[in-house]
């Protein structure tokens, strides 16, 4: 194969569990956002866009949605005969398979990958952030300095440092500490988990902290081993937006600001276009009586009833006399008639009935997972069936093929939670 410059490695493996029931069925990086799109686009989207025209794929966790979204790469101008995308997910070695047990492991274990490219730089990336970065200005950093590691580092306040990997740099940038989550951080820049190496320096530590450790982590081992070693690290500041959307409030809040006149992230812009796979729809559709107001609806929906700062994807079809507020209704749902649906998050292909009632009472923890469903947004998982007349509180999650005798007095008290496996209420 030939030569190539750099390529990029996407860590798509995670699970997202923070995000509760909208990952049970599929990874974190292929969670819808922003109406038509995947997380995923947007990393996928920033390499192309950066002339980054080879493109490794790690999978793990629930990967069929993600490698049938990805495909050949069709979208992203990634179907190449030399580069382009590919999907690597962790193969069967002798007689048994490996999972990936870290990030830095995931990238050891597709080591032949990258040599087959034989670059002089590998470019790490995270399948789950919200942002738009050319990776081109910071390779340019990165070979201006001489660095055998770069790190993208964005500002945080300091009372919330603590929550990052932290990076402690001298007057020039390089980084002279790493601090994992430090309880008194000494700096502001956090680690973006977004990483450019100098392969040759890279692989001798994968090959060194893999035989140290088998869940070879990248913030756990190889930043403080290259540190030990003595190796230049370089902070990269980035100044534009980017978002962790691992929660359901921080999913919610970054759905919700696109609908804003002016967000603070523009899906918009011709220059720094964000690519997705979406066959082509028909035209969205707007009835008599519907009404539409600060959302961003999805090409082929359908919409009769009411729509408020809401975000649809395509082909939903909400039916006259509903109405949607702060909510999030992803692809191919129905909403019915008269239903009222606010702070809510509505997955993939559900059918929400008539007359029924979500977001409604006491702000209540949920009962199963209080640290997950904690404010106020209730979740309706992937393919669920609401009935209809039902009444569904503040933190609760639904999930499942539900029916009128799932509810007592057809209300799901705030809190509450309805999870139904193989038509076996759990």
């Amino acid at each position: 194969m030939g030569k190539k410059e750099m390529i990029a490695m996407l860590l798509a493996g995670g699970q997202g569990s923070r995000l509760g029931v909208l990952t049970l069925l599929k990874a974190k990086p292929a969670v819808a956002f922003g109406g038509k799109y995947r997380i995923i686009d947007f990393p996928m989207s920033n390499c192309i866009n950066s002339g980054v025209d080879t493109v490794g794929v790690l999978t793990q966790y629930q990967p069929l949605l993600l490698n049938r979204h990805i495909g050949i790469g069709i979208p992203w101008d990634l179907d190449r005969r030399s580069g382009g995308v590919t999907i690597l997910a962790p193969h069967v070695k002798r007689t048994q398979g490996e999972w990936y047990s870290g990030t830095a492991n995931a990238i050891f274990q597709n080591m032949e990958y990258i040599e087959n490219y034989n670059p002089n730089y590998v470019l790490i990336l995270s399948g789950d952030h919200i942002y738009k970065m050319d990776y081109s200005k910071m390779l340019r950093f990165h070979k201006r300095h001489e660095c055998d590691a770069t790190i993208a580092v964005l500002e945080v306040p300091i009372e919330e440092a603590s929550r990052f990997g932290i990076m402690n740099v001298k007057e020039n940038d390089f980084i002279y500490e790493f601090e994992e989550k430090p309880p008194n951080p000494k700096s502001d820049l956090a680690s973006m988990g977004i990483y450019i190496f100098t392969w040759e320096k890279l692989k001798k530590t994968l090959i060194k902290e893999n035989a140290l450790h088998e869940d070879s982590d990248f913030g756990k081992h190889i930043i403080p081993s290259m540190l030990s070693e003595g190796m230049s690290l370089a902070a990269y500041r980035f100044k534009d937006y980017w978002k962790d959307v691992g929660t359901i409030e921080s999913y919610w809040e970054a759905n919700m600001e696109l609908t804003r006149t002016l967000p603070d992230f523009n899906l918009y812009e011709d220059f720094w276009k964000i690519y997705t796979d979406d066959d082509h729809q028909p035209p969205l559709y707007t009835g008599q009586n519907s009404q539409i107001k600060t959302s961003i609806v999805s090409e082929g929906g359908e919409i009769y009833g009411t729509v408020i700062n809401s975000v649809l994807g395509p082909e939903a079809f909400v039916e006259e006399g509903a109405v949607i507020k702060d909510s999030i209704i992803m692809s191919n749902c129905r909403i019915g008639a008269n239903t009222v649906i606010e702070r809510c998050i509505v997955d993939e292909n559900s059918v929400i009935g008539s007359d029924v009632f979500i977001g409604q009472g006491e702000n209540a923890p949920n009962v199963n997972e209080p640290k997950i469903y904690d404010c106020g947004i209730s979740v309706i998982g992937e393919s669920t069936i609401v009935p209809d007349d039902v009444t569904i509180g503040k933190n609760c999650v639904v999930f499942g093929k539900t029916t009128r005798e799932h509810y007592t007095d057809n209300r799901l008290e705030s809190g509450g939670a309805i999870i139904v496996e193989n038509e076996a209420i759990i």
